[in-house]
């Protein structure tokens, strides 16, 4: 049975989008039945998503687009960009892949969701699109464009192949010292860029680095930056902004005197999770998280990588310090500390594409007064905070702020494995052998030692060297 164009949900879907013609989907149909009849199903009726692969094998929709239609949602624009897929949920809105109607040009479309379009949050998209605007570095992400669409704002920057530093390490695990090095030093480069152009991020963190297959870097989102000369214009002025794993304290203390150091904390902290595989301070909400921040230090990375260098870090407690002046001074010094280790040799990283979720990635906002408006799916979380370790409860403490500094040589003269202040007590790092890693005969003589009275363990052996005459 022949399915006619506009009869199913698809069809009429594809043919209202503008992506697919006629011709389109009657080829799809005639190459469907041919399937149909090699599989001895020549009387099957053709279903859309039958049809739908067809079209994202010949390369006229992408997967995405294929399961939008399929729910019959038809606009799959932005302006004068098509959206081809979804990448992320970022810190403003969503971020989808996009490609320009007559340049053909491939990028990333970031917008507004409507659900979050307050005056407040409209005010600071805007700025942000003045910001990356006056950008240009190769280690920032660049800004290409930005307009609206009804009542939808978006902005326009490079697309940039591969996935961010977080889901990188989620995937591979810890990276090694020199491929951590390559990243973070380019990022720090990026960083510089912005300083000294008068901008600071304010939320550097794992998900806003994004890494290509090549293991280049480059820094996204610099949508909660703000002109370090004019903070009192910032909308969200006198308010705690960034990602509580990585805000630096100053940030917690006085939200209106952040300088670009508080860039360099949590850059030590990306850099402490990209070594270890671990958050600084794994575990909690986010009041006791601003709390470690302020009052207590992460675990020695040399707990979770031990043949760390004690020279990496030292640069990763420098840039860590808790006292900005006594912190790394600028994000150049930053990327000259860590060349030395920065192998070029190393840095090439396979950054290959995560399966798809089974949950449908959302599609993009409708301005509530088109007609073509449909129902739109949830925002994809992208919580940046880690699920909690073994290690969750056991942090070294310290009491005085002015000393709550990682000092590598310090914790090798103690040979300890926990980060600690001087005076502070040093815990030692208990090394138990999991159960699955013992032996069959180590277990029964464990249970035998634990549920048999000492008293009948010996009886029986004198007994067992009775009987044997001895």
């Amino acid at each position: 049975m022949s399915a006619i164009p506009g009869e199913s949900v698809f069809c009429s879907a594809a043919l209202a989008s503008g992506l697919v013609t006629n011709e389109a989907i009657e080829y799809a149909e005639r190459v469907a039945r041919h399937r149909l009849s090699q599989a001895g199903q020549s009387g099957a009726e053709l279903s859309d998503r039958l049809l739908a692969e067809i079209l994202v094998e010949q390369e006229i929709l992408t997967q995405y687009q294929a399961e939008q239609l399929m729910e019959g949602r038809t606009k799959l624009t932005l302006g004068p960009y098509i959206v081809t897929d979804f990448i992320a949920q970022g810190g403003m809105g969503q971020v989808y892949k996009a490609v320009h109607r007559f340049m053909g040009r491939v990028c990333a479309v970031k917008v507004l969701p409507l659900e979050r379009a307050t005056q407040l949050a409209r005010d600071s998209f805007i700025r942000e699109t003045r910001m990356q605007a006056k950008l240009d570095c190769p280690y920032l992400v660049r800004a290409f464009d930005a307009g609206v669409d009804g009542k939808v704002h978006y902005l326009v920057t490079e697309y940039v192949p591969g996935m961010d530093l977080r889901r990188l390490v989620k995937l591979r695990g810890p990276l090694s010292v020199q491929q951590a090095a390559h990243i973070i030093r380019q990022a720090a480069l990026g960083l510089a860029y912005a300083h000294d152009k008068g901008l600071i991020h304010r939320d550097v963190k794992p998900g806003n680095i994004l890494v290509t297959p090549q293991g280049d870097a480059k820094v996204s989102d610099v949508g909660l930056a703000g002109f370090n000369q004019d903070l009192l214009n910032d909308p969200r002025a006198g308010k705690i902004v960034g990602t509580t794993d990585y805000i630096s304290p100053e940030q917690i203390r006085t939200p209106l005197e952040v300088k670009p150091v508080a860039d360099i904390y949590s850059l030590g902290c990306t850099l402490y999770y990209t070594v270890c595989g671990k958050v600084p301070f794994p575990g909690g909400d986010t009041p006791s998280k601003l709390k470690r921040h302020l009052e207590e230090t992460p675990w020695h990375p040399r707990r979770f990588v031990p043949d760390i260098p004690e020279d990496f870090v030292d640069i990763i407690a420098d840039m860590m310090d808790k006292t900005p002046e006594k912190r790394i001074g600028t994000a150049k010094e930053v990327a000259a500390r860590l060349e030395p280790w920065a192998d070029v040799h190393h840095h090439e990283l396979s950054t290959a594409k995560l399966s798809r979720s089974p949950c449908m990635a959302p599609p993009p906002p409708l301005d509530p007064d088109s007609e073509s408006a449909g129902s739109v799916g949830e925002e994809a979380a992208n919580q940046e905070s880690s699920a909690a370790s073994s290690h969750a409860a056991n942090f070294g403490s310290a009491s005085n702020l002015e000393n709550l500094k990682l000092n590598a040589a310090r914790e090798r003269d103690q040979n300890s494995h926990s980060l600690s202040n001087p005076g502070s007590g040093v815990k030692p790092v208990p090394v138990v052998a999991p159960m699955d890693q013992m032996s069959p005969w180590m277990v029964v003589a464990l249970t035998l030692a634990i549920a048999v009275p000492p008293t009948l363990v010996i009886g029986a052996i004198f007994g067992y060297l009775f009987s044997r005459g001895v």
